[in-house]
């Protein structure tokens, strides 16, 4: 049997299991080629098509899994970014503590709750508050600006992006009304984390701030970076089996792009095909999941957020953060904030979407466990 007939048959099981070993994961990613180096091979042409034909034959079954859960309907979230000071002095990061060339801002309660409103007119009924892991915002503070928007918006889901926090953080916030935590681990082996972090951080809390917000009934969402420094295809698979074990209702995958002012200035860009590949893959493993089509995938290449839909995202995140402060939240190169990645171009993200086949939605679009058997009422009731 050749490779791409073993890949295949992988694959096939990967889609009537809903799950993978770690033995077949990296059989699977080690059957296609990257561009950037993780995976090279001398191929010929014939071999190069079978790749081709084994790609296609992944992003199908992915997209065909996702297609009878959630139909053809993709969701819409408002971002608001809200603050750029962070604490932490990751090395892969744009907002790192230790660069100085950052302009920082905070935004106030009153900015954050002005974007809801402009946010709700549109018709986005989530909203995700991201931000660095800035100690400003206390736990008093961030529970009176939860409670805020809550009250405001009660019939909206609200999601935080907010980093690691104790579990008492965690605990006030949720029953102030948060409905969902997103908290990529971005590596799940030490080695790894420990050449992306430096050494006051620990892969260890952050893995247990995961488990807190499981056990709090968060929705929970978590996710890697995509072809970071020093990753491999061994790496990835450990990703895989940690992200069985967390069994996240969310799923970020999104490749690794550098930042000028970081030491990984002039490492390579994260890979496209390898984070296509990926996104399939978690589909068919998580077929209930939300899993975005990042800003960085459209960053990345031109129509790389239509390339992620078509792959098996059924998320995206268009920017409510004030015109002002788009820019200065960069956590990577040319971040992209204008156009249809903004608020301001829902009409023409929804033509886009359009193009590919796909319904632009805000409903809430909540992780439901029981989706697959209300297929038919899905649109009345998310």
């Amino acid at each position: 049997m050749s490779n791409i007939d073993i890949a295949k048959k992988i694959i096939d099981k990967m889609e009537m299991e809903e799950s993978i070993s770690r033995e077949d994961a990296l059989t699977l990613l080690s059957s296609f080629e990257y561009k950037n180096d993780i995976n090279l091979k001398d191929l010929n042409e014939h071999e190069q098509e079978e790749i081709e034909e084994l790609k296609e034959y992944l992003r199908v079954k992915a997209r065909s899994k996702a297609d009878k859960i959630f139909g053809k309907y993709v969701f819409m979230r408002g971002l608001i970014e809200f603050t750029n000071y962070c604490k932490n002095d990751c090395i892969y990061c744009g907002i790192r503590r230790s660069n100085r060339n950052a302009e920082r801002y905070r935004l106030t309660k009153e900015e954050i709750l002005l974007c809801s409103d402009v946010g709700y007119e549109i018709g986005f009924r989530t909203f995700v508050l991201q931000g660095g892991e800035d100690p400003y915002y206390n736990i008093d503070i961030m529970s009176d600006i939860v409670e805020a928007i809550k009250e405001r918006h009660p019939d909206c889901a609200l999601t935080l992006s907010i980093g690691e926090k104790d579990e008492e953080y965690y605990r006030v916030l949720k029953e102030k009304g948060a409905n969902r935590f997103l908290l990529r681990h971005e590596t799940s082996n030490n080695d790894h984390y420990l050449k992306l972090h430096p050494a006051d951080m620990s892969l260890d809390n952050r893995k247990e701030c995961l488990r807190r917000l499981k056990k709090l009934g968060y929705q929970t969402g978590t996710g890697i970076m995509i072809g970071s420094p020093y990753q491999t295809l061994e790496n990835i698979a450990d990703d895989l089996m940690f992200m069985k074990h967390i069994n996240p209702e969310m799923i970020g995958m999104g490749p690794f792009l550098p930042h000028n002012d970081t030491p990984f200035a002039d490492e390579k860009k994260g890979e496209l095909e390898l984070t296509l590949i990926l996104i399939s893959i978690v589909r068919l493993i998580f077929p209930l999941a939300l899993i975005p089509a990042t800003t960085a995938l459209g960053t990345l290449k031109e129509g790389g957020r239509e390339l992620g839909i078509l792959h098996g995202s059924n998320v995206v995140m268009p920017n409510l953060s004030p015109m002002n402060v788009r820019k200065k939240y960069l956590l990577y190169n040319d971040k992209i904030a204008t156009g249809t990645e903004s608020a301001e171009g829902v009409e023409s993200l929804r033509k886009s979407m359009d193009e590919i086949g796909y319904v632009l939605t805000g409903m809430r679009g909540d992780f439901d466990i029981n989706r697959k058997n209300n297929i038919e009422n899905f649109a009345c009731k998310n």
